[in-house]
């Protein structure tokens, strides 16, 4: 596959340079999703004793508890009780759980040791479900702390496994990535008797699904709502994980706090707690309940659930996006034309006999784009641009085909005017980037992100230098326009590669490439892809759940630059070598955008202090918005509610090396 080559060959450690690769690609006429139906197995999981456990209190004997998470089941994290004062513990006590067999499931147990005022983790052990055998009970001891030669501790547990009597159900896959049917809940707290002695109490009610996409923020019925007739409320949720609606009446008083303060304080007290199983609710129809909170109140709701439709907003396919396709297609008549003349061939070469070229560039700032360019430059006075299939780079290389790909008919035009162009941008003074002027826009470009729903990071900042660096002025395009310089086939097609990574990860233990195209971003290890102008938008289980606008390509600039802090540093010397006068604009910045947020202007001599550390005002600058130390970009998980497939590690296009 093309992507497994070009992706893979690429290194952030390499020099700039240019690559070719030729070879045959077979086309694929079909989608390779399916529908796949499974059983359902019910997982029994007793958790007997553990033993020799160190204490991690120095002056007692250990208080032991131990967790229980399998997050394809349920989303509760369940657990035992905690045996106190013991290094021998004993439970006996019994989990049961639902499983799909179509997903991995894989079981954590997280063992704990309680102290008073925080508990200890003494060690975690995750356990493969597909190791036990229908019908047979296991029982398997748990070593945990296996690199230690003498005191072994040790957990027992007892699992079983049984075919469940819920007849199989259908699950759409790639053979890696598996996407269950979602459920959407919708409904209203209707006002009735019950809700007056709510309000009246100042009381609330609290509605949440665990697991649920919307689960962060909950729905409440309250004194605030007195003047609506009825309180809506929206979930989406996965239909595998058994959901329920969960509400809470919650009461808040004020209380005046103890001792000398005589601050008031306000205390929440639950009240009550109520439950509805969703999935035993009939699909499509509008149901009225009544639902006990305890204490001879309860709420009156009404509910309506209904299953997503079988089509999805993730493609999960190794297949090509329709556009490539399409592009292919007409790309092949160029190609054959010019492997004819380059080759002297009598004729043109048949459909499934043409040759695909992909050159690709490598990483290194300033120095990866100019290489580019020029590597580029000589290929077309070679006249074999048109032999080309595929463009791909990554850093600087990704910099060269942003520029390029605005024009639609680049590669038809002489490359020395584009040369030209970008010859005087490298070439002039970085100072402006840092002007007042352009600071203050910075400002405002990443508070518009902020106010989007944006996670804004030193990432997003960062490509808005690069479009000082390549446009010095505001860029509007973005790659979705890119579409029309491919869409005819008259270009090359752009792949622009990225490393995705872990928050407390290290890079050696975990990546993997992604890739973004004038149509598509997605992962090719997974099967999983997105339209591009979809890219930031919120998913969950395949399905579209929060839209976002596309960002300006000048965002994703900075998200394929792979180094940007060294640039950032080098950036930085010369333009604080300009002293005084830059000195006096970045305090207009500050005054400006401090007045903006309402906060007091920084303090003159404050500034200069901070002139020593390199950064230093622009932590003054942008530390509102700056939501994570990470300097890589925190992009939502477009694969959230999607599990792996039970065998995703035999699947023939799910290679491990491509990723950690």
């Amino acid at each position: 596959m093309f992507r497994a080559v070009l992706l893979n060959r690429m290194s952030t450690q390499m020099l700039p340079l240019l690559a070719a690769v030729v070879f045959k690609k077979k086309d694929t006429e079909f989608s390779d999703r399916k529908h796949e139906k499974h059983p359902y197995y019910n997982l029994t999981v007793k958790v007997l004793r553990a033993r020799n456990i160190r204490a991690t209190d120095l002056l007692s004997k250990a208080d032991c508890y131990v967790a229980l998470d399998l997050p394809t089941a349920s989303p509760v994290t369940s657990r035992t009780q905690v045996v106190y004062n013991s290094n021998d513990p004993e439970w006996n006590e019994t989990f049961k759980y639902r499983i799909h067999s179509i997903v991995k499931n894989i079981l954590e147990f997280t063992f704990y040791d309680k102290d008073i005022v925080l508990r200890s983790r003494i060690a975690a052990i995750d356990f493969d479900v597909g190791n036990i055998n229908p019908g047979q009970t296991l029982n398997h001891t748990f070593v945990l702390n296996p690199k230690e030669k003498e005191g072994k501790e040790e957990l027992d547990v007892e699992f079983s496994l049984e075919e469940s009597t819920v007849p199989p159900t259908e699950a759409i896959t790639n053979g890696v990535l598996v996407a269950h049917p979602c459920l959407r809940v919708q409904g209203s707290i209707n006002k009735s008797e019950k809700t007056k002695w709510i309000i009246q109490e100042n009381c609330q009610v609290k509605l949440s699904v665990p697991g649920a996409f919307e689960n962060r923020s909950s729905t409440f019925c309250s004194a605030d709502s007195e003047e609506r007739r009825k309180i809506p409320f929206l979930f989406h949720v996965d239909r595998e994980i058994l959901p329920e609606l969960h509400l809470e009446l919650l009461q808040t008083t004020t209380v005046l706090e103890e001792g000398w303060s005589e601050d008031l304080k306000m205390h929440t007290a639950r009240l009550g707690v109520g439950s509805v199983p969703l999935t035993t609710l009939p699909l499509g129809q509008e149901l009225e309940i009544s639902v006990p909170l305890g204490k001879g109140q309860g709420v009156d709701l009404t509910v309506k659930v209904e299953e997503s439709p079988q089509e999805l907003d993730v493609r999960i396919s190794f297949d090509l996006c329709k556009g490539e396709r399409e592009f292919l297609d007409m790309r092949k008549k160029i190609v054959s034309q010019a492997v004819k003349k380059t080759l002297g061939l009598p004729e043109e070469p048949k459909k499934d006999e043409i040759p695909i070229v992909a050159v690709v560039g490598s990483g290194g700032g300033m120095r990866a784009m100019t290489a580019f360019y020029g590597n580029l430059s000589g290929l077309q006075q070679l006249d074999l641009l048109d032999i080309l299939m595929y463009m791909g780079g990554l850093s600087g290389s990704t910099w060269c085909l942003s520029k390029l790909y605005k024009d639609p008919h680049w590669s038809h035009k002489d490359l020395q005017d584009a040369i030209s162009v970008v010859r005087n941008l490298v070439t002039s003074s970085k100072v402006g980037a840092f002007s007042a002027e352009r600071l203050v826009y910075y400002f405002q470009q990443l508070l518009l992100m902020e106010k989007e729903g944006w996670k804004v990071t030193l990432t997003d900042l960062w490509g808005l230098i690069i479009e000082y660096f390549l446009c010095q002025q505001q860029d509007p395009s973005k790659l979705s326009d890119q579409q029309s310089a491919v869409r005819w086939g008259q270009n090359p097609f752009p792949i622009y590669a990225a490393v995705s990574v872990k928050p407390n990860v290290g890079s050696h233990d975990f990546t993997e490439w992604c890739e973004f195209t004038p149509y598509e971003f997605g992962i090719y290890k997974y099967g999983a892809f997105i339209r591009i102008e979809d890219f930031g938008s919120e998913f969950f289980n395949g399905m579209l759940l929060g839209k976002r606008l596309e960002p300006r390509i000048s965002f994703l600039q900075g998200i394929w630059a792979s180094a940007f802090a060294a640039n950032l540093d080098e950036i930085w010397e010369e333009v604080i070598s300009s002293k005084v006068g830059f000195l006096e604009s970045l305090k207009d910045a500050i005054k400006a955008i401090d007045e903006a947020r309402g906060r007091q202007p920084l303090d003159p001599l404050q500034l200069e202090r901070r002139m020593v550390m390199p950064g230093g005002a622009f932590s003054h600058l942008f530390q509102d918005l700056f939501k994570s130390r990470f300097s890589a970009e925190e992009s939502t998980n477009f694969m959230r509610g999607l599990y792996l497939h039970k065998d995703y590690a035999s699947a023939k296009e799910f290679v491990a090396w491509k990723g950690g």
